[in-house]
Protein backbone atom coordinates (compact mmCIF):
# COMPACT_ATOMS: atom_id res chain seq x y z
CA UNK A 1 0.00 0.00 0.00
CA UNK A 2 1.13 3.29 -1.05
CA UNK A 3 -0.79 6.55 -1.10
CA UNK A 4 0.05 8.67 -4.54
CA UNK A 5 -0.45 12.15 -5.97
CA UNK A 6 -1.70 12.97 -9.95
CA UNK A 7 -2.54 15.59 -11.84
CA UNK A 8 -5.44 16.50 -13.69
CA UNK A 9 -4.68 18.70 -16.37
CA UNK A 10 -7.60 20.26 -18.43
CA UNK A 11 -7.34 22.54 -21.12
CA UNK A 12 -9.09 23.38 -24.39
CA UNK A 13 -11.95 20.31 -23.05
CA UNK A 14 -9.54 18.20 -23.07
CA UNK A 15 -7.63 16.19 -20.38
CA UNK A 16 -4.34 14.96 -20.10
CA UNK A 17 -4.32 11.19 -19.14
CA UNK A 18 -1.28 8.48 -20.00
CA UNK A 19 -2.65 5.62 -22.32
CA UNK A 20 -1.12 2.53 -20.95
CA UNK A 21 -1.22 -0.91 -23.15
CA UNK A 22 -0.09 -3.70 -21.23
CA UNK A 23 -1.05 -7.91 -20.87
CA UNK A 24 -3.38 -7.19 -24.18
CA UNK A 25 -5.72 -4.18 -22.76
CA UNK A 26 -5.68 -0.99 -22.98
CA UNK A 27 -6.66 1.55 -20.58
CA UNK A 28 -6.09 5.38 -19.37
CA UNK A 29 -4.54 6.41 -16.09
CA UNK A 30 -4.07 10.04 -14.39
CA UNK A 31 -0.79 10.75 -14.80
CA UNK A 32 1.32 10.42 -11.07
CA UNK A 33 2.62 7.93 -9.14
CA UNK A 34 3.88 6.76 -5.18
CA UNK A 35 4.91 9.35 -2.86
CA UNK A 36 7.94 9.44 -1.76
CA UNK A 37 9.20 9.68 2.00
CA UNK A 38 9.02 13.33 3.26
CA UNK A 39 6.97 14.38 0.24
CA UNK A 40 3.21 16.11 0.28
CA UNK A 41 1.01 14.93 -2.42
CA UNK A 42 0.93 17.86 -3.76
CA UNK A 43 4.85 17.84 -4.24
CA UNK A 44 4.30 14.50 -5.71
CA UNK A 45 1.98 15.42 -8.11
CA UNK A 46 4.23 18.19 -9.41
CA UNK A 47 7.34 15.70 -10.08
CA UNK A 48 5.38 13.25 -11.72
CA UNK A 49 3.93 15.75 -13.84
CA UNK A 50 7.61 16.38 -14.67
CA UNK A 51 7.96 12.95 -15.07
CA UNK A 52 5.94 11.50 -17.02
CA UNK A 53 4.85 14.51 -19.20
CA UNK A 54 7.55 16.82 -19.24
CA UNK A 55 5.46 19.86 -17.88
CA UNK A 56 6.21 21.86 -14.67
CA UNK A 57 2.50 22.44 -12.99
CA UNK A 58 1.13 24.96 -10.98
CA UNK A 59 -1.13 22.69 -8.18
CA UNK A 60 -4.71 24.04 -7.45
CA UNK A 61 -7.64 22.45 -5.15
CA UNK A 62 -7.73 18.68 -4.68
CA UNK A 63 -10.34 17.71 -6.53
CA UNK A 64 -10.71 13.56 -5.11
CA UNK A 65 -9.87 11.03 -2.91
CA UNK A 66 -9.58 7.81 -3.72
CA UNK A 67 -9.23 4.86 -1.36
CA UNK A 68 -7.28 1.70 -3.18
CA UNK A 69 -4.23 0.42 -2.13
CA UNK A 70 -3.32 3.53 0.12
CA UNK A 71 -5.37 7.17 -0.61
CA UNK A 72 -4.52 8.20 -4.41
CA UNK A 73 -5.07 12.43 -4.27
CA UNK A 74 -5.91 13.70 -7.21
CA UNK A 75 -5.40 17.77 -8.06
CA UNK A 76 -6.66 20.28 -10.56
CA UNK A 77 -3.30 21.65 -12.16
CA UNK A 78 -2.27 23.89 -15.14
CA UNK A 79 0.88 23.52 -17.00
CA UNK A 80 3.00 26.83 -16.81
CA UNK A 81 5.86 25.26 -18.65
CA UNK A 82 7.47 22.74 -20.68
CA UNK A 83 5.49 21.07 -23.24
CA UNK A 84 2.88 17.87 -22.69
CA UNK A 85 4.67 14.57 -23.59
CA UNK A 86 8.16 15.33 -23.32
CA UNK A 87 8.38 12.96 -19.86
CA UNK A 88 11.67 11.14 -19.54
CA UNK A 89 10.42 9.32 -16.43
CA UNK A 90 11.89 5.58 -15.64
CA UNK A 91 8.51 3.91 -17.47
CA UNK A 92 9.54 5.49 -20.57
CA UNK A 93 12.92 3.74 -20.42
CA UNK A 94 11.61 0.19 -18.34
CA UNK A 95 14.72 -1.97 -19.93
CA UNK A 96 12.26 -5.11 -19.81
CA UNK A 97 9.46 -3.75 -21.32
CA UNK A 98 7.01 -6.08 -18.53
CA UNK A 99 5.34 -2.71 -17.75
CA UNK A 100 3.37 -1.96 -20.92
CA UNK A 101 3.79 1.31 -22.77
CA UNK A 102 2.73 4.53 -21.62
CA UNK A 103 1.93 7.33 -23.97
CA UNK A 104 0.64 10.77 -22.72
CA UNK A 105 -2.40 11.56 -24.64
CA UNK A 106 -5.05 14.15 -24.43
CA UNK A 107 -8.76 12.78 -24.40
CA UNK A 108 -12.16 14.98 -24.84
CA UNK A 109 -13.75 15.91 -21.62
CA UNK A 110 -16.95 14.00 -23.41
CA UNK A 111 -15.60 11.06 -24.23
CA UNK A 112 -14.10 9.98 -20.30
CA UNK A 113 -17.44 8.11 -20.00
CA UNK A 114 -16.72 6.24 -23.02
CA UNK A 115 -13.40 5.01 -22.22
CA UNK A 116 -11.19 2.55 -19.62
CA UNK A 117 -10.30 5.52 -17.22
CA UNK A 118 -8.92 4.37 -13.77
CA UNK A 119 -10.44 5.12 -11.61
CA UNK A 120 -13.58 5.80 -13.07
CA UNK A 121 -15.03 8.13 -10.69
CA UNK A 122 -12.86 10.92 -11.21
CA UNK A 123 -13.23 10.68 -14.86
CA UNK A 124 -16.81 11.40 -14.42
CA UNK A 125 -16.87 14.06 -11.98
CA UNK A 126 -14.24 15.77 -13.98
CA UNK A 127 -16.99 15.32 -16.75
CA UNK A 128 -19.40 17.00 -14.25
CA UNK A 129 -17.07 19.70 -13.57
CA UNK A 130 -16.60 20.39 -16.82
CA UNK A 131 -19.78 20.01 -18.63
Amino acid sequence: MRDRGSVVIVDNEKVGLIQRIRDGSIYFVFPGGGIESGETPEECAKREAFEELGVVVKINECIAKVEFNGTQYFFLSEIVNGTFGTGQGEEYIDEKGDRGTYVPVWVDIEKLSSIDVKPKEVALKIQSLFN
